[in-house]
């Protein structure tokens, strides 16, 4: 039976993972792996698409090689980001990482053309100074000249698409993270794009995901030797593959995807925009099956990965998680999202300033920082959980915990222990295996997104936690809530 094969870009690095369909279960292997780095150019962070798009091939190659050409081919990717495309179809520039400074002050720029209440109502997204509304305010803040020169704009995954098939399409659980699109009216909001003096003719029709886009062309299908396969249009937005593949049963529960961000949220059938929604800075982002992804993004092992680099690159999350155990418990602190966290150049020293600035003791020693993180990252959930239940209605007794921080046993059982819920860990390849079988629907082999999750309960182990010791969250937990309040 031919395999389908994902390609997963990450903002550290990027595989593709073979998948086959074999009695309802899916079996997955990896196929190919690399680094994704970034460039620097001219001052500004770059992603080097060439060397991606490079990577995507060697990938289709080697398993037409060892396995045949599959079955169809689908592409996920982080959110946001962006190239620009002259009118002959040339990429201008390598687009630019969503972590570079060119955003700073973009928000406030652009609340002077359209008030901050009015997007939310447009768009129902999260304020994140790097969404591509504010990458694109900052362009015209800054008079960039690849405005004159601009005739489409192709989101991550629609570059790959691009030039693997030749089309030009979006994709619905991408371009509704990119602060463009009123998902209430399933179409790019004309006033956004009017307030941006910019054309809504750059954006390209939306497609849901399961959509065939396109075969690949006769010039890679000859150089990979895989033939013309079928292009599908997954849930490109590489968390929209991750919740998809959330092995849950029932409405009554939440999910995190967890790595360098933590997005956390319930699954609803249709937008949540409102005044609580707003207060409470939510996002409504697309979802397979006609889902609604109603969600906040939360600054996640990003914490712990930069410290890591700080650190000693070599030294393992095991060993930190390990360490961290022998640490004293609740002695620091922080909000997770405070924007000192965002890139600064030395995260121990980011979170020593905010535990000083905020009256607290300062960690000393990885195992006293790393215990700090965890800690703060579980009664973040909380907060999140608390905000999602108020504003959504939605009852949550279960929280479901995907994507590779779901490996990270201590933080999980930190997961359980602050919200009180039981916490279900993994699929650890959630996106992977979304991508998989997102693609299985559009070939016919998976029915239904209900179908999808019971392929996946019935494919992959998970780890169960039950919360211990409430009092000593309950008791730190009005801190912690103050800390996080005042960065809201």
């Amino acid at each position: 039976m031919a395999d389908y094969l994902a390609f997963d870009f990450g903002a550290e690095s990027g595989r593709a993972v073979a998948g086959s369909l074999a009695g309802r279960r899916l079996r997955i292997r990896e196929a190919h792996r690399f680094p994704n780095h970034l460039l620097t150019t001219e001052g500004r962070l770059h992603w080097d698409l060439d060397a991606l798009f490079g990577n995507l091939l060697e990938g289709l190659q080697r398993h037409t090689a060892e396995s045949g050409a599959p079955r169809s081919i689908g592409v996920d990717t982080w959110g946001v980001d962006f190239g620009l495309l002259d009118a002959a179809g040339k990429l201008l520039e390598s687009p630019t990482a969503y972590r570079d400074d060119r955003t700073r002050g973009a928000m406030e720029y652009f609340f002077h053309k359209l008030p901050r209440r009015r997007i939310y109502e447009r768009t129902g997204v999260q304020f994140l100074p790097f969404n591509t509304l504010f990458q694109l305010a900052s362009l015209v803040r800054d008079g960039s000249p690849l405005l004159e020169r601009a005739r489409d704009l192709l989101f991550m995954p629609d570059l790959f698409h691009y030039r693997l098939t030749g089309e030009r399409f979006s994709e619905f659980t991408f371009a509704t993270t990119s602060q463009l699109y009123n998902p209430r009216d399933y179409e790019w909001d004309e006033r956004l794009f009017q307030a941006l003096a910019i054309s809504r003719e750059w954006m390209q029709d939306v497609v849901m995901p399961g959509t065939v886009i396109g075969n690949v062309r006769e010039e890679w299908a000859a150089q990979t030797g895989c033939g013309p396969v079928p292009v599908v249009a997954v849930a490109t937005h590489d968390t929209g593959s991750a919740i998809a593949a959330v092995p849950a049963q029932g409405e009554d529960w939440a999910y995190i995807s967890s790595g360098t961000w933590s997005l956390m949220g319930v699954e609803a059938r249709e937008p949540v925009i409102g005044d609580a929604a707003y207060e409470a800075n939510l996002t409504n982002e697309g979802g397979v099956g006609g889902r609604f992804r109603v969600l906040k993004n939360i600054t996640g092992l990003w914490l712990l990965q930069q410290c890591r680099r700080q650190w000693d690159p070599t030294r393992s999350y095991a060993d930190l998680a390990a360490a961290a155990q022998t640490a004293a418990p609740f002695v620091s602190l922080v909000d997770p999202d405070d924007a000192a966290f965002l890139n600064p150049d030395d995260m121990p020293t980011a979170i020593v300033d905010f535990c000083v600035r905020t009256g607290q003791p300062a960690p000393v020693g990885e195992a006293a920082m790393t215990r700090c993180i965890f800690e703060s990252l579980a009664l973040k959930y909380r907060f999140v959980l608390e905000q999602l239940r108020a504003v959504t209605g939605h009852e949550v007794n279960r929280i479901h915990v995907i994507g590779g921080g779901c490996q990270n046993e201590l933080l999980c059982q930190f997961t359980a222990d602050a919200t009180g819920l039981p916490v279900t860990a993994g699929p650890v390849e959630a996106t992977a295996i979304g991508n998989l079988l997102v693609q299985a629907m559009a070939m016919g082999e998976v029915e239904s997104l209900t179908e999808l999750r019971r392929v996946v309960r019935e494919s992959f182990e998970m780890r169960e936690y039950a919360p211990r010791e409430p009092a000593a969250w309950d008791e730190v937990w009005p801190r912690f809530r103050a800390l996080a309040a005042g960065g809201e």
